[in-house]
C-alpha cells in the first residue's frame, strides 16, 4: 500500500505490527528512553489535561500512557488511525482516544496543560505539514503550557542516509517497515518551534544505540533467547545513552528532543 499518510495506510501498519507482536522487546527499550526523558522534563509536577500526539506505542505495546496517567488528571490521545485507537483503548479504557490530523484539532484553543509529541511530526511528505502541526499544537496548549517534541535527527548518518533512499528500497530490504517522512534537526526544529510562538526551554539528543542492528537482534533474541538474556540485551541498549553526556550527542541520537514552552504573554 502506497504511504500517502491516510488513516487506510496507517490501519494497515498498525494491523500488521499489532498481529505480528515481533519488536515487543525493542518497543520496551524505545518506552523507556522516551520515558526517562519525559521523567526528567516533568521535574516532580502535576498536569491537569495532557495531549498525545499519536497512539501507535499504545497500540502494539505498552507505550507511554501508563506512565503519563500518573501525572495528569485527564489524557487524550490522537491518531489518524482508528485501529491504533481502538487497539489502545482496549489496553488502556481510561484512555480517551480521538481520530485526528494532528494539522486540524478537534480542541478549544488553550486547553492543554502539556503536549506529548515523540516522533509524530516526521511521517509527513514535506516540511509545511510539519510546521502546519506547530502551528496547531501551539493553539492547542494553554499559555504557560509545555510541549514536549521528538522527531527523527537527520544529523545523525545513518538517518540522514535514511532519508535520501526510497521507501520501497527501505522497506525491501527490511530496513524501515513504515513511511519515515520529512523531518527538522536541532537547528530547524529550534527555529520552526519559534515561528509558531514557542520559547525553547531544552534541546537533547536520544537513542543513542544503532537501532539499525539492534531492532532485528532484539526481534530474534525475543523468539529464542531467555528472559535474563533480554534483559541483558536492553541493559546494553540502555548502556549507549551515555552518548548523550558527549559533545558528539547531537550526530549519535537517533531523535532529536525539545521542551518547548507557550509563553504567557
Amino acid at each position: 500500500m502506497k504511504p500517502d499518510g491516510s488513516p487506510l495506510y496507517w490501519n494497515s501498519v498498525s494491523r500488521k505490527f499489532v498481529l505480528d507482536g515481533q519488536q515487543c522487546l525493542w518497543r520496551s527499550h524505545s518506552d523507556q528512553i522516551n520515558i526517562s526523558l519525559l521523567e526528567s522534563w516533568r521535574k516532580g509536577r502535576r498536569f491537569g489535561v495532557l495531549l498525545k500526539t499519536d497512539l501507535f506505542d499504545e497500540a502494539v505495546s505498552q507505550g507511554l500512557f501508563p506512565f503519563l496517567r500518573d501525572y495528569a488528571d485527564v489524557v487524550y490521545g490522537i491518531d489518524v488511525a482508528p485501529d491504533s485507537i481502538g487497539a489502545a483503548i482496549k489496553r488502556y479504557p481510561e484512555l480517551k482516544g480521538i481520530c485526528s490530523n494532528i494539522c486540524d484539532l478537534p480542541f478549544n484553543s488553550n486547553y492543554f496543560d502539556l503536549i506529548v509529541s515523540n516522533s509524530t511530526l516526521d511521517h509527513f511528505h514535506n516540511t509545511d505539514e510539519i510546521d502546519s502541526g506547530l502551528r496547531e499544537l501551539f493553539r492547542v496548549l494553554k499559555p504557560g503550557g509545555e510541549l514536549h517534541i521528538s522527531l527523527d535527527n537527520p544529523q545523525n548518518p545513518i538517518v540522514g542516509l535514511r532519508n535520501l533512499l526510497p521507501h520501497q528500497l527501505l522497506k525491501t530490504l527490511h530496513l524501515a517497515p513504515y513511511f519515515n517522512g520529512k523531518t527538522y534537526g536541532r537547528r530547524d526544529l529550534t527555529a520552526a518551534l519559534e515561528k509558531s510562538g514557542f520559547k525553547i526551554l531544552e534541546a537533547r539528543a536520544i537513542m543513542h544505540c544503532p537501532r539499525v542492528l539492534a531492532i532485528p537482534v532484539a526481534g530474534f533474541l525475543q523468539k529464542r533467547a531467555s528472559r535474563k538474556c533480554q534483559e541483558q540485551f536492553l541493559a546494553v541498549l540502555s548502556g549507549f545513552e551515555y552518548l548523550a553526556r558527549l559533545p558528539t550527542r547531537f550526530f549519535t541520537g537517533h531523535f532529536v528532543a525539545l521542551r518547548a514552552l507557550k509563553p504567557t504573554k
